[in-house]
This record gives structure tokens, sequence and C-alpha cells, in this order.
């Protein structure tokens, strides 16, 4: 009796040894793994990114994504046989130092059908620099997760038709549109976790600010407080050792610019919220910037009794006449039932500019307007530095809580918010800032009471932090 009592002990024991030295079931307990990490395991979609400081854990969700997806056993996603996917790093020597030793970390022996080695030898993959990993897959036959180097080129890019592709860091585009065709045929993955060094490159405007408004893209930030496995010394000693810039990138995962963001309070988290049923009683204005060739950027603005803004709806479309831009606004508003005055017209703000006449035309913009049903009031405050103080006072005042909230469906109004940057000189840049304009302006005609972020003392303060993150 004793000897079977020896007998189970000892397969117990076993089975604790083997699991504690299998990382990924670790993993799979939760053991080793964060809410933010979570987020990316379980989104649907097809184009996901992880913007994440160093030590944030990108790089283990990356790894694991890419073992769940070749082993056929993601909890999250429907699983297929035989796949090939591809684990893109900047060079040979990140690969195997970074991304090669988390799947090797991730793949116990036993899941490993065959290793091919461009160097180095396959019984000690770690120490050499693997071409592909041949592993045993759930459905009962084998995947392959390959291995590039961005440094090899477009044309090593071409020809294969892939499962998933996992960037371990920032791409270039060139590639990365490339990998867009490689999965195209097997409707499969694209994956990055990164850290933004490189500035506002085309992952900036194409994923962050996803201009083309991909129904597929998505991402998340990743920083050292989302890691709860590291300690609060190793976080000081980080967070001593960097400047303020630079900790916007290698702690919390952000991009920057020369001058900075105008408005770094903006959190799309915080900021923009789940719509809801509007009473009419808090509908106030809209708000115009006009454009012909540029884009008109028009949004619905309402206020509740504790003086909070919603930002409900929007129109937005560049190359458009009078015409199209008053039909839209009339229709927006019809399914709004927004307010109208006593003679049924509609009533907005507009830049001034709008009110002037030209040798090309005998009506102004605000005239025309009027004849299509609109009324709008050019007698706005296009005082910029006071406009932006006032937005910022309702992005974070004092109190900690936002005054501001836009819906969803504001989607041009929060793409600029997010790149909306300082020039080099005392203005922000002056590119796609339609919507930050009539925003300003609706916001300046709403009471104002004089505030510290207004004073000179605040604006030889902000002039000399922009020319000393310049230098």
């Amino acid at each position: 009796m004793n000897e079977i009592i020896e007998k189970i002990k000892a397969i117990e024991a076993e089975q604790k040894r083997r699991l504690e030295s299998d990382a990924l079931a670790r993993y799979n307990r939760g053991e080793k793994i964060h809410e933010k990490q979570l987020l990316f395991h379980r989104c649907s979609k097809r184009n996901r990114w992880v913007f994440g400081g160093n030590r944030s854990g990108k790089t283990e969700c990356g790894a694991v994504e890419a073992v769940w997806l070749a082993r056929g056993v993601h909890p999250y996603r429907k699983n297929r046989p035989n796949v090939f996917g591809w684990v893109v790093s900047p060079s040979q020597q990140v690969q195997r130092d970074v991304a090669q030793k988390k799947i090797l970390h991730y793949l116990r022996p036993d899941l490993i059908a065959d290793i091919v080695m461009l160097s180095g030898r396959k019984d000690s993959p770690e120490t050499g620099v693997v071409d592909q990993i041949v592993v045993k897959n759930a459905f009962g036959g084998t995947s392959v997760i390959g291995f590039k180097s961005c440094d090899q080129g477009r044309e090593k890019f071409q020809g294969s038709s892939l499962d998933f592709v996992w960037f371990d860091e920032e791409p270039p585009r060139d590639l990365y549109e490339e990998c867009l065709m490689r999965v195209l045929d097997r409707e499969g993955d694209i994956f990055c976790t990164m850290t933004p060094l490189k500035g506002l490159t085309f992952v900036y405007e194409e994923i962050y600010l996803n201009r083309r408004q991909n129904p597929e893209i998505w991402y998340e930030f990743m920083e050292w407080a989302d890691n709860p496995y590291l300690s609060a010394r190793e976080i000081a000693l980080l967070q001593s050792s960097l400047d303020e810039t630079t900790l916007q990138s290698r702690r919390f995962g952000k991009f920057s610019a020369e001058g900075g963001l105008v408005y770094p309070e903006f959190d799309e988290q915080t900021h923009v919220i789940a719509p809801f049923p509007i009473p009419p009683g808090w509908q106030d204005k809209i708000s115009i910037d006009p454009g012909l060739k540029n884009p008109l950027s028009a949004h619905w603005y309402c206020t509740d009794f504790d003086g909070n803004v919603y930002v409900v709806a929007e129109h937005y479309a560049a190359g458009e006449d009078v015409d199209f831009h008053a039909s839209a606004i009339r229709a927006i508003s019809e399914k709004l039932g927004w307010k109208r005055d006593v003679k049924g017209r509609i009533e907005a703000l507009i830049d001034s500019a709008a009110g002037q006449r030209t040798l090309a035309s005998q009506r102004s913009v605000s005239e025309l307007f009027y004849e299509r049903g609109i009324l709008v009031d050019p007698r706005v405050d296009k005082d910029v530095f006071a406009g932006i103080a006032q937005v910022k006072s309702y992005l974070n005042p004092h109190n900690g809580l936002p005054n501001l909230y836009l819906f969803p469906c504001c989607t041009n109004m929060i793409r600029e918010f997010k790149g909306y940057f300082w020039g080099s000189g005392e203005s922000p840049v002056k590119r796609d800032d339609h919507a930050m304009d009539e925003l300003r302006y609706y916001l300046m005609s709403r009471p104002r009471p004089a505030k510290a972020e207004e004073s000179p003392i605040k604006r030889d303060k902000e002039k000399r932090i922009r020319q000393l993150r310049r230098k």
C-alpha cells in the first residue's frame, strides 16, 4: 500500500514539475498575464497593435498569441489546422535576443516537431538564429512559425500565403503593406507589439489616427503600471533615469513630436463615451468651420445642467459645395430632432471668415447658408491661445473630472485631438485642425471664468516648455 502511495506522490510531483516548467500553461492560468494583455488576446479584430512602454508586457502577449495560433489552441479565436505564420523583428540579432527567445520560452520541447536553423545548432536554438519552427498542431498536423527580419528587404517577404504576421517592434511601411498582402487570401491576422520611438511615422497615421477608418484596426496602450509584475522600486529607478519626453514613449508607449501635443489631456478612453438619448433641453449649438476644397467640419453640442458639454454628432467632408453641406446639416439635425428658431431655421456658429465676400462670389458663405435655412453667426472669438486654454479647462478641470465628452460617431474630431501638435512657433501646426477650430469657437462662446491657464505667466511657462522640447 505504501508503495502505491509513493508512486502516486511521484507521479503528482512530476506533473507539478512539468506544469511549473510549462510557461504557456502558467500564462493560460493567469499567473503571468495582466488586464491589457487579455484585452489584446480577446479582441476579434484582424489588425491589432499594442503601443507599449519597455517592460510593459507587450512582447509577452505577442509571443503567446503566435504560439496559440500555431498550436491551434487559442482560447478566444477560431483555431485552424496547419497554420503558417511569420514573426518579424528589426534584425536577426534582435530576433534571436527577443522574439525568438520568447517563442521558445512558451513552446515546450515536446511540442516542437522540428527546427530549421539559419545559423547555430538545432539542439541549442536559443544560441543561434532560427529560420523556422515546426510546431505540433492540436488538430493533428503541424504548423510553421517562420522568422523574418526587416533588414532582409521587401523581396524576401513576397510570395507566401500566411495565417498571421507578428511584428515585434515597428516595421517599415513597405514591409507592413507587403505583409497585408500575405494574409489577404487566408483572412489572416496582423498584430504588432511596439514602443513608438521613431516619431510620427506611417503607424501613427494609418493605425493610431486610422485615417482610412479601417474597421479591422484596433490598438491599446500599455505602460509600466499595467504590469503588476514590475516592482515599485524598479519603476522608480527607470523613471528617474529618463526625461519627460522620453518617458512618454518608454513608459507610456505614446507617440511624440518635436513640439508636443497641444492636448495631452485628451484620453480616448475617458473623453469618448457610449452614446445615450440626449434630453431636448440639453441641445445648445452647432459650430462650423467652413471649407470647400478643405474639409468643412460641423459638430452638434449639448450641455447638461452641471455645465458638461457633449459632442453628439458630426458632419465632416471635403471638396463639396454649400448645397451639399447644408443638406447634410439639415438631415443630421432632423435625425436628432434638433431645435430651430421661431422661423424654423437651424442656428449655428461659424468662422468669421465666412462673412466675407470675394470677387469670385457676390454672396458670402454665411449668406449662402442662410438661403438654405441655416442661420450662421460669424461673431466668434478666434483667440487661439485663449481658446486652447478653454478647451484644456474642459478636458481636465481643477476637480479632476472632465467637462467635455464625445460620442464615438465624432471620428474626425477624435482623430484631430490625437494629432494636434505645436508647431515651430507659438501656434499649433495648421493641418487637420478644422474640428479643433470650431470646437474652440463653441467653447469660447460659453461663460468663461478667469483661470490660471490664461495668465501671462502660464503663457510664458508653456512657451519655454515647448522651446526646451525642440532642443
